[in-house]
C-alpha cells in the first residue's frame, strides 16, 4: 500500500473528500449497482498514470478508469486546450460552425481508413451507436441488426440490446429488431474448434447461415466491435473481420465497426479494425479515446456513400452538445499529443516487449490463469478454477468472492485494477512508462498468487 509520505494529497483535500463520500451517498446514484450494497472509492486526485483515494494512497492506474483515459490524467496540453477554449467560445448549438469541430473533425477522418470523410459527433460511444444503427437503417431501408453475444454497446435503450453481454437482459423486451452471433473465441469456443483457423471459418459460417435464416433483405447492420473490449478483449482470428467484410458485401448489409474502447491507439493502432489490413467498415463508432474522456465525446465516421443518402434528403436526428467545442477542443489536443509523444507507438511497444511476455510468464507461473491474450496496451487475464475445465473464477455475468478478495488485494498493493467477471484486464494509460507497467505487472504477480489458492488441484 502507498504510503501517507508518497502521496501529494494534503489535509485539505481528504476533507474535501470525506464531505465528497458522504454526499454521494445520500444523493448520487451510481451505474450498473444496487445502491445500498456499494461503497465507492473516492478520488481526491489525479495525474499521470495515477490515482490518489480517499484516505491518500496512490495507485497505479491500470483501468484507464473504464478505458479511456488513454493519455493518463491531467495531460498538461489538453488541461490548456480546454482552457483556453473556455475562454474563447464555451459553448455553440450545432448548427452553428465552430473551428474546434471542424479541426477535431478532419483530424478524425484524416485517421480513419478509406473514405470514412465525414464525423457525426455524439456525447458517447452509445449513442454513437444509437445514431450509426439510424444512419444504416435509413440508407438500406432495413431493420433488423447482427450483434455478436460477447460485447458491449453501451447502455441506452438500442445500445443495450444490442449489447450481447448479460447486461442487456433486464432491459431485452425482444422489439429492439437485434439478432445476436456467436463471435470467434477459440478459448470458450461454440464451434468445437481445435485451431485459429477452424474457429475463424466456423464463426463465418454460422453468421452467414444465421443471416440466411433471418432473411438477408431484413438486415441493416452488422454492429462488430473491431476487438471487444469490456466481453473480454478476444482478437479476433486472422481473415475474421475480412470474412465479416465479404459478407455483408454481399448480402447488402452496412458494417459498423464498433472502436468506442479499441479505438484511438488502444490496440497499438489508431483503430482496431486496421489489425485487418484492408478492411474498411461503412461506418466506425468512437469515444472515449478520441479526447482521453476529459470532456464527454464521441462520433460516427460515415463512409461518402452513407452520407450521400443525407446530401439532400434531411436527416432526422441531432443532439444539442453535438461536436461541443469544449469536448472537441480537447480532442484535438489529444490527438496532437498523441503523435507528438508517440504514443500509439509506446502501446504497440508495451503489447509486444512489455505486456506480451510478461503475462505469458505470469500464465506459466500461475495456474489460476486459463489465458492471457490481447494486444498493444489492451489485455485480459482469464482466470479458472481449473484449466483443464476452464471453470471460471466467477460465473458470466457475475463476481465472487475469490474475484473480490484479489481486487482488494491490487488496491492494498497500490494498483487500480479494471476487472469484469473472472477476469483482470490490463489496460493502463498508453503512455505509461515501462517501469510503471512492470510495476504493474509485479502487482499483478503477488495477487495471482492468492487466485491460485482458489484453484483445484
Amino acid at each position: 500500500m502507498s504510503t501517507a509520505t508518497e502521496s501529494a494529497v494534503t489535509e485539505e483535500e481528504l476533507a474535501a473528500g470525506r464531505r465528497a463520500y458522504d454526499l454521494d451517498r445520500r444523493h448520487v446514484f451510481h451505474s450498473w449497482s444496487a445502491q445500498k450494497q456499494i461503497k465507492p472509492m473516492t478520488v481526491t486526485k489525479a495525474e499521470g498514470s495515477y490515482v490518489w483515494d480517499g484516505d491518500g494512497n496512490r495507485l497505479l492506474d491500470f483501468s484507464s478508469q473504464l478505458v479511456n483515459t488513454n493519455i493518463g490524467h491531467q495531460h498538461p496540453k489538453v488541461v490548456a486546450a480546454i482552457q483556453e477554449q473556455a475562454g474563447k467560445l464555451c459553448t455553440i448549438a450545432p448548427q452553428y460552425v465552430n473551428d474546434a469541430r471542424s479541426e477535431a473533425a478532419r483530424l478524425v477522418s484524416e485517421l480513419t481508413p478509406g473514405n470514412l470523410d465525414t464525423v457525426f459527433f455524439t456525447n458517447g460511444g452509445a449513442d454513437a451507436i444509437e445514431h450509426a444503427i439510424r444512419m444504416a437503417r435509413l440508407h438500406t431501408g432495413r431493420y433488423k441488426v447482427l450483434s455478436a453475444y460477447r460485447s458491449y454497446h453501451g447502455g441506452t435503450a438500442l445500445a443495450i440490446n444490442v449489447t450481447g453481454d448479460p447486461r442487456r437482459l433486464a432491459n431485452d423486451y425482444g422489439n429492439a429488431g437485434t439478432v445476436h452471433f456467436h463471435a470467434p473465441f477459440l478459448y470458450r469456443t461454440q464451434f468445437h474448434s481445435t485451431t485459429e483457423d477452424e474457429e475463424c471459418q466456423r464463426a463465418l459460417e454460422h453468421l452467414e447461415q444465421l443471416i440466411l435464416l433471418e432473411g438477408p433483405a431484413a438486415f441493416a447492420a452488422v454492429v462488430l466491435e473491431s476487438i471487444p473490449g469490456t466481453a473480454g478483449i478476444m482478437v479476433p482470428p486472422p481473415g475474421y473481420l475480412a470474412g465479416v467484410r465479404e459478407l455483408t458485401r454481399k448480402y447488402g448489409i452496412m458494417f459498423i465497426a464498433d472502436e468506442v474502447m479499441a479505438g484511438f491507439g488502444r490496440s497499438g493502432k489508431w483503430f482496431a479494425i486496421e489489425h485487418a489490413e484492408g478492411v474498411e467498415p461503412d461506418l466506425i463508432t468512437f469515444a472515449k479515446g478520441v479526447n482521453s474522456g476529459y470532456v464527454p465525446l464521441g462520433g460516427v465516421a460515415i463512409s461518402d456513400e452513407i452520407a450521400a443518402t443525407f446530401a439532400d434528403t434531411a436527416y432526422p436526428g441531432g443532439l444539442t452538445y453535438s461536436g461541443h467545442p469544449l469536448a472537441c477542443a480537447a480532442a484535438v489536443a489529444t490527438i496532437g499529443a498523441m503523435r507528438d509523444e508517440g504514443m500509439v507507438e509506446n502501446a504497440a511497444f508495451l503489447g509486444s516487449d512489455v505486456f506480451g511476455p510478461g503475462l505469458a510468464a505470469l500464465a506459466e507461473r500461475h495456474p489460476s490463469v486459463g489465458e492471457v491474450r490481447g494486444t498493444g496496451a489492451f489485455w485480459a487475464i482469464e482466470l479458472v478454477k481449473n484449466r483443464d475445465t476452464r471453470e471460471p473464477l466467477a460465473p458470466y455475468g457475475g463476481s465472487s468472492p475469490a474475484m473480490n478478495e484479489l481486487i482488494a488485494a491490487c488496491k492494498e498493493r497500490g494498483l487500480l485494477p479494471f476487472a469484469n467477471f473472472n477476469r483482470i484486464h490490463v489496460v493502463p494509460p498508453l503512455n505509461v512508462s515501462e517501469e510503471e507497467a512492470r510495476t504493474g505487472l509485479g502487482i499483478l504477480d503477488e495477487v495471482l498468487g492468492l487466485a491460485d489458492s482458489h484453484t483445484e488441484a
